[in-house]
């Protein structure tokens, strides 16, 4: 367990620690191409994912709410788990969903900038957080999913 908290800690550093350098490093430029698929861009995003609910009366506050009730039951869920893929994937989870709502109550938003296009079509921008829950799902669908599947076959 001792592990995993270093995890979450490590993930959100490296989050807070990464759209403060990179938005520095991106000035008042809106963006810098890095490839001919890839881009730095500063967003500055109020809302969810792929900017939903940017308009939301008091947005910042009840995202925020919800983001810690959210991590609560994730934080209750790695205090019952025995499987150590799994405590990894919810530390994941929980470091990156913790970096954007610190972002998000310093800031008033969360800062994106990473930015994958292909011959004109742009992925929304998203940061290290963002790649942390993402890739801490998808370990969980993979062990809820296909790891049961194939306990169960043997």
């Amino acid at each position: 367990m001792k592990l995993i908290i270093k995890t979450i800690r490590l993930i959100i550093i490296a989050d807070l620690s990464s759209k403060e350098l990179v938005f520095t490093f991106i000035g008042d430029n809106h963006f810098i191409k890095v490839t001919s698929f890839f881009n730095l861009v500063k967003v500055y995003n109020t809302g969810i994912s792929f900017g939903m609910f940017t308009d939301l009366e008091y947005g910042q506050i009840i995202l925020s709410v919800i983001g810690l009730a959210i991590v609560t039951i994730l934080i209750n869920w790695l205090r019952n788990n025995d499987k150590k893929t799994v405590a990894y994937a919810l530390g994941a989870i929980i470091g990156g969903a913790f970096g954007n709502i610190i972002d998000r109550l310093v800031n008033g938003h969360v800062a994106d900038f990473l930015d994958v296009h292909w011959y004109g079509y742009h992925w929304p921008a998203f940061n290290l957080a963002d790649s942390c829950i993402t890739i801490g799902v998808l370990i969980l669908l993979n062990e809820e999913l296909f790891a049961k599947n194939t306990k169960s076959k043997k």
